[in-house]
């Protein structure tokens, strides 16, 4: 493994656990990167940092990808290794709302971090995509081999575009590049819009949660700890090079298991203690009915399948938001 690892979007909720694992080993530095956009609440974001600022190999930069010069900066000054980029404007709903800042940090972003990854050379480019890239595919489990070219958000043809932008730049440039199809992750330090956090906090407040499409969906929550341990072993295998073909992948990273969402809704309720009250409506635009990751590509190559069981999930993320919340 490189000594220099660059991870952008720090801060956030991937980013913050990765960093947080890589730093035990006190060979590697990491550079975490991150424009702390108010997307959601800044202050967890900060007491992310605060955590990863403990660690002596641990350097912190407020850098927005989408600014060239401060991406070539930090490129020249620390000249990674291997870069995980994690930054990006995050959300389907959102992306509805706003997508403006979609371009701005999931296109124009990553094509910075590829110019960067073009001008210093590194050793692999490891990058989020999204299951969302699948839309309403019927087809499951869904394979890295379907064709999906008809995204129906914004921010999944953002995500598709990444992979196809990170394969140009593998096929003319020969950065190995590895692509993460993530699947609703989920855990301690999360995402405060994700329907989990959000749920926890309404039903604490005696408030209506919303249960789209009568509770008739489908999801493949992956739990935090099974997406580092993914991500940790993907980061120092880069693809390498057959003939002509670019050295670029992409896999799934899903926990193989699509749950219902009644049952999560259930499940939650059992692991805080009370019952939720709930608001049945129609599918949202731009959701999808089911995601179910096939992940015999991931197994192959690594030996290795998120297989954390969601009521285990769900409590260690309880225990987290009861302390992190005095509740």
């Amino acid at each position: 493994m490189g000594k220099n690892i660059l991870i952008t979007g720090a801060a956030g909720f991937i980013g913050f656990h990765l960093a947080k694992e890589l730093l035990n080993d006190s060979d590697i530095k990491v550079i975490g990167i991150d424009n702390l956009n108010d997307y959601y609440d800044v202050q967890l974001k900060k007491d992310r940092l605060n955590i990863l600022s403990k660690f002596s190999n641990f350097v912190f930069h407020q850098v927005n990808i989408a600014c060239e010069e401060d991406v070539n900066a930090i490129f020249s000054q620390y000249q990674p290794s291997i870069v995980v980029n994690l930054a990006a404007q995050a959300g389907v709903r959102y992306s509805i709302e706003n997508p403006k800042s979609y371009v701005e940090s999931n296109l124009l972003g990553f094509f910075n971090i590829l110019e960067a990854c073009r001008h210093y050379p590194v050793q692999h480019l490891v990058y989020a995509s999204s299951s969302s890239v699948y839309g309403m595919q019927k087809k499951t489990p869904f394979s890295v081999e379907d064709v999906v070219d008809k995204p129906i958000s914004l921010y999944a043809a953002t995500k598709k575009s990444n992979e196809l932008m990170a394969y140009t730049y593998s096929h003319l440039f020969q950065i190995p590049t590895t692509g993460l199809r993530f699947f609703t992750v989920y855990g301690p330090w999360g995402r405060p819009d994700m329907a989990y956090f959000s749920f926890t906090r309404k039903i604490l407040n005696d408030e209506t949660i919303n249960v789209f499409n009568h509770g008739d969906l489908y999801r493949d929550f992956t739990y935090i700890d099974d997406i580092i341990k993914s991500v940790k072993k993907i980061m120092n295998k880069p693809p390498v090079t057959y003939d002509q073909d670019a050295p670029a992948k992409v896999y799934n990273i899903g926990n193989n298991k699509p749950e219902n969402l009644l049952f999560f809704i259930e499940t939650l309720e059992k692991v805080i203690g009370k019952s939720a009250k709930k608001n049945f409506l129609d599918m949202q635009p731009g959701d999808v009915y089911q995601t179910y990751a096939d992940v015999t590509p991931l197994m192959n190559d690594f030996g290795f399948k998120p297989d954390t069981s969601l009521e285990n999930g769900l409590f260690q993320f309880w225990n987290w938001y009861k302390a992190y919340y005095k509740v």
